[in-house]
């Protein structure tokens, strides 16, 4: 088994699409997160909180998906 490093995006062509999704969840969140890429002003907290909601929404979106494809 390979070591991934988690904050590692397997496909590139997906890159654009994160951090659009990505600033579109901090927008959601009121987290000011700094479109050139530095947040080391953040806290881990407001930091995490961003990660946490896009992994929520990743999954419920892929439980709609499976589910649909049920019926």
């Amino acid at each position: 088994m390979s070591n991934t490093s988690s904050g590692r995006i397997e496909v590139p062509e997906a890159k654009e699409a994160m951090d659009r999704f990505k600033m579109e969840i901090a927008d959601e969140l009121g987290v000011p997160l700094s479109k050139d890429g530095y947040n080391g002003n953040l806290t881990s907290y407001q930091n995490g909180s961003v990660g946490g909601y896009m992994v929520k929404k990743m999954i419920e979106a892929q439980e709609r998906e499976m589910s649909s494809r049920r019926q």
